[in-house]
């Protein structure tokens, strides 16, 4: 990879209108707060294809709004075989995920970039991030608070990992 093409990262869940596009907005507010968004290219998809076009869920853009990360432009897209190969990282927010992801892996090639995007939480828990979907309002600041502080980890990691220059705030 030259200094010039950008690191391709996704984040994946069932729908992409919770914690995939949650996941995207804070892993690029972050980004952007350390001055390397010419860095990167960062998108979000859903496994599955209920809610495509669709904005992220209201009580996601709400608890977003909360914290000052902008959820409104957000259109929900289903992940694809493609993605494999036009991404170098893809973090998926659960096993279910990861199993569906992998699913379009059909020679295996691609398996090293999908991971568990809870890899990175200094507290993993069961290393999944659950699914506020059906649940109250709790379970979506939840979700933020576990989002935030991996993709703090994430982006730290992935500084070093790509010999990125030092961040310019945090």
């Amino acid at each position: 990879m030259s200094d010039t093409t950008p690191i391709r990262v996704q984040f994946v869940c069932l729908g992409n209108i919770c914690r995939s596009p949650l996941a995207e907005a804070v892993f690029r507010d972050q980004v952007e707060q350390a001055g390397l968004d010419a860095h990167f290219e960062i998108e979000s998809s859903g496994t599955g294809d209920w809610h495509v076009g669709e904005q992220a869920d209201r009580r996601m853009r709400e608890t977003a709004a909360q914290h000052d990360v902008p959820l409104d432009g957000h259109r929900a897209s289903q992940f694809g075989a493609d993605d494999l190969e036009a991404y170098d990282h893809i973090f998926v927010m659960d096993k279910d995920n990861l199993h569906d992801v992998l699913y379009f892996d059909d020679d295996d090639e691609h398996n090293g970039k999908v991971r568990l995007f809870r890899e990175f939480d200094p507290e993993p828990g069961d290393f999944q991030v659950p699914d506020p979907y059906f649940g109250g309002q709790d379970g979506f600041e939840t979700v933020y608070q576990i989002v935030n502080r991996t993709a703090k980890a994430l982006l730290d990691r992935l500084i070093e990992a790509h010999n990125l220059p030092a961040q310019a705030t945090q």
